[in-house]
């Protein structure tokens, strides 16, 4: 199955979040999403991902919205489900054969999520019900949805950008396109 996957992030604060931020989108990206939806009026991130997909390849975006609430609806509307990882959720082993959809989008939150989030979503999931961080824990969602659909993450290949890294048991190699 060929699964679409978006990221939601949800409550980015601009002068405390551009890192965590930047290392959700970074991963979402290495591990299949098309791309991000940011709910904050931040440039930066955007022209970090941008910079990226310039340098290494690939096609994910970042896109600035006013309203996740408007979002999470249009996207259920076109038939899409919607995830939410918290730590108040479902284990994730309980739910993985439950999702199963080729429109899936994952709500990842920064700060304190509105109560109607959890209503809004199909599922809330945990990676674990204990604090940690939203990284690992959309990096394991992600690498676990791709296994569930027969696709390896962690080899993924990214088409145009500049360079390339050669895989080697010692040492970099990088090669440039």
């Amino acid at each position: 199955m060929n699964m679409r996957i978006v990221i939601l992030r949800l409550g980015h604060r601009i002068q405390r979040d551009q890192r965590i931020t930047t290392h959700v989108a970074l991963t979402a990206r290495a591990l299949g999403a098309e791309g991000m939806l940011l709910d904050s009026d931040d440039a930066g991130i955007e022209k970090s991902l941008d910079e990226v997909k310039n340098r290494w390849g690939g096609s994910f975006y970042v896109r600035r919205i006013t309203s996740w609430k408007s979002e999470i609806k249009k996207w259920k509307e076109a038939g899409g489900k919607v995830m939410h990882l918290t730590m108040y959720g479902l284990n994730l082993p309980d739910a993985i054969d439950e999702i199963t959809t080729c429109s899936l989008m994952i709500v990842v939150g920064a700060e304190k999520v509105p109560p109607e989030v959890y209503e809004l979503a199909d599922w809330n999931v945990a990676v674990g019900n204990q604090p940690h961080s939203e990284v690992a824990a959309l990096a394991i969602v992600l690498d676990r949805l791709n296994a569930s659909s027969g696709k390896d993450s962690l080899s993924s290949r990214f088409t145009g950008g500049e360079i390339e890294i050669i895989p080697c048991r010692k040492g970099k190699e990088v090669k440039s396109k």
